[in-house]
């Protein structure tokens, strides 16, 4: 089975479903992950951290491009520990692309998709702080519309901890869990990869907070960890 995972910042996919992107390449399934846009570059700073300036020198911008492929190193490596070995970046403007036509990233995916064809993707949700995010949701939806053409049978949203939570007033509701009782090791080892977007507890996106939101859901759904997703569209034959 090929499996396709669309993201917009490096992180996103081990936020977001590493256990399950892990369970998946363990059952010997194909895995593809998309990174959309650049990541980071909306910080505005030489140090990782973030920066309420939005004008950036020459000099600058440089460090940030430095910065950029760290990052994209830190992805390749977290993908090798969940046992993915495609890993595509491209270069959508960081937590800007509201300044893209939604063409121009329908156009994106659906290239993929015609390339990989996948039979199940994984992308954000709508109901999300985060612009890009829910942006890639919506041209995800776009390219995956019902046709003659298209494979896809299944399309799923997961969260993303210290953005979707943070979507007031509207709340993530899953109805799928999937067991990573198995696989929770593996998906904090590769959040572990990203030693510059780690943070440290009580923050969404420590590994403290990311075992806690795996444990609290597999309280919900009978496992010793899961993680949840929204199935978007299912088509069958």
């Amino acid at each position: 089975m090929k499996i396709l995972v669309i993201v917009a910042h490096p992180d996103d996919e081990v936020l977001g479903m590493g256990g399950t992107i892990k369970k998946f390449t363990k059952n010997g399934d194909k895995v593809k992950i998309v990174v959309m846009a650049t990541g980071i570059a909306a910080r505005r700073s030489t140090n990782f951290q973030n920066n309420t300036k939005y004008q950036i020198n020459e000099r600058d911008q440089k460090t940030i491009k430095k910065q950029i492929r760290e990052i994209r190193s830190q992805s390749k490596k977290a993908a090798k520990i969940l046992g993915v070995n495609d890993i595509e970046f491209l270069d959508f403007p960081d937590n800007e692309m509201d300044t893209v036509s939604n063409l121009k990233i329908t156009k994106a995916i659906e290239s993929i998709i015609n390339k990989f064809k996948p039979s199940k993707i994984f992308t954000h949700s709508h109901a999300d702080i985060n612009i890009d995010h829910r942006l890639i949701y919506e041209a995800t939806i776009t390219a995956t519309r019902p046709n003659s053409k298209n494979n896809v049978e299944e399309v799923y949203s997961f969260e993303i901890p210290s953005s979707t939570e943070w979507f007031f007033p509207t709340t993530f509701q899953p109805n799928v869990f999937i067991d990573i009782s198995k696989e929770i090791q593996n998906k904090l080892k590769a959040m572990s990869a990203y030693k510059t977007e780690l943070q440290k507890f009580p923050h969404p996106r420590s590994i403290e907070s990311l075992e806690h939101i795996s444990r609290r859901w597999g309280s919900v759904s009978g496992f010793l960890a899961a993680e949840s997703f929204y199935l978007v569209r299912q088509l069958k034959n």
